[in-house]
């Protein structure tokens, strides 16, 4: 029995030396500035804001659809060697050399308003765009809370076990007193040597964690060197103030339901530019050009010629094999869709933003009561280890009190992270900081 005992102990005065495993202390970051990082450098904020660049392109493009397109032509043709003149082969005679110059504009003067409802739609599609940017930027702030509060969870877990440790080792030093004085079995030596086992497990547990959400914090920010989160902010969440009714509305403005309607007017622009086809088009063109020739290589000199020309050309296709009416059943589905998805989008926001709220509530008080459950087990485990200490209660007592506290002390580190997390998706949600 001594043998184990003693095997048990130096097993345990091993544990932590494997603590110490990691190299290097990783650079702590507050997490506003994990979160602007995280919204520099992610894809996918990265990809929204190229998206944007498009979406301005397209409107720039829709609007230059008004202007008139420019052409410059330029030639210059040698000419040479031998023809028939006559019934007879004769050398070439002419300038050896031809030029031309000019230039064209061409215009379309009437479409049945494709180029208008073309603008709408990159119009609505840049709004769509916006929406996105943010809603890619609160995203991926939720991302980095998430993990920023899932460090600080397990640093709390790891000063919890820290606690629970020495309680442990208190309680083992009583028990071996006890055992040699005869007043307590050696059960209850094992008993709280097991119990210092378990805290330093829980201890390493907790420094894993720690290590696993700082290793996902510094992917999440792009960061070429580790980081973690400033111990500063493990303090209390505090209260959030909650206003359903004001909630609600920034819910149903957020940025999935702007990006909703917005590609819902593109799909709408888009339907009526498919209609346009039905109409005619009326296209002006003007051509000026310039001719002359030489016998060497001047770009000029010798008679010149000259020719402008005025064009009007009235356009409407009387049958084009039903490629209308396949474009605009096509924009009439896509209309359809895009209202649907609309709809489901508003009320997906409000059910979400139900859900969240309570999440949100319900977390706070669980915080509140457990900051009153760990007071009491507290307490329960500071009578149980007097009781322990005269005789009038067992090991097991005392260590079932332990329990209970740690217990209540890991609800709470799992209600402040739930809490953390409800915040962060409501503002996620509603595209905004709740203060």
């Amino acid at each position: 029995m001594k043998v184990g005992f003693r095997r048990l102990s130096a097993g345990l005065a091993l544990v932590p030396a494997l603590a110490v495993a990691q190299t290097g202390e990783p650079r702590a970051v507050s997490l506003d500035e994990a979160v602007r990082l995280a919204q520099q450098n992610a894809p996918s904020t990265v990809q929204a804001r190229n998206a944007l660049r498009t979406g301005d392109a397209g409107v720039r493009f829709a609007l230059s659809q008004y202007i008139p397109s420019l052409n410059l032509t330029g030639t210059a043709a040698q000419s040479g060697g031998t023809t028939f003149f006559q019934g007879a082969l004769v050398p070439f005679k002419g300038d050896a050399w031809n030029y031309s110059k000019g230039y064209s504009m061409n215009l379309q003067l009437f479409d049945g308003g494709q180029r208008w409802y073309n603008y709408k739609a990159a119009n609505a599609n840049v709004d769509a765009f916006v929406a996105n940017e943010v809603n890619a930027r609160y995203n991926v702030a939720l991302n980095v809370k998430q993990q920023y509060y899932a460090v600080l969870a397990a640093r709390e877990s790891e000063s919890a076990a820290n606690r629970q440790l020495e309680q442990a080792v208190e309680n083992l030093k009583v028990a071996q007193l006890k055992v040699v004085a005869g007043t307590a079995t050696r059960s209850d030596s094992l008993r709280a040597a097991i119990q210092v086992a378990n805290a330093r497990l829980s201890i390493l547990t907790a420094q894993n964690n720690v290590r696993v959400a700082n290793a996902s914090l510094t992917r999440l920010i792009g960061s070429t060197t580790q980081v973690t989160a400033v111990a500063a902010d493990t303090a209390d969440i505090g209260n959030v103030v909650i206003d359903s009714v004001a909630l609600a509305r920034y819910a149903d403005e957020g940025p999935s339901v702007r990006q909703a309607a917005a590609q819902l007017a593109a799909a709408r622009s888009a339907h009526q530019a498919a209609s346009t086809p039905y109409l005619p088009t009326l296209t002006a063109a003007f051509r000026d050009n310039l001719n002359n020739s030489n016998d060497r290589f001047t770009w000029g000199g010798g008679p010149t010629s000259s020719s402008t020309n005025l064009s009007f050309n009235f356009s409407y296709p009387l049958f084009n094999n039903y490629s209308r009416e396949q474009n605009l059943t096509v924009a009439r589905v896509n209309e359809d869709n895009a209202e649907a998805t609309y709809k489901d989008v508003r009320l997906g926001q409000q059910q979400q933003l139900t859900q969240l709220i309570g999440t949100l509530r319900t977390a706070q008080e669980r915080v509140a009561i457990q900051l009153v459950t760990i007071a009491s087990a507290d307490e329960d485990l500071r009578v149980q280890k007097q009781r322990y200490n005269l005789g009038a209660s067992t090991l097991l007592d005392v260590l079932t009190s332990e329990s209970t506290l740690d217990a209540a002390r890991a609800a709470l580190i799992q209600a402040r992270f739930d809490a953390r997390t409800a915040k962060a998706q409501v503002e996620a949600l509603v595209g905004r900081d709740l203060r």
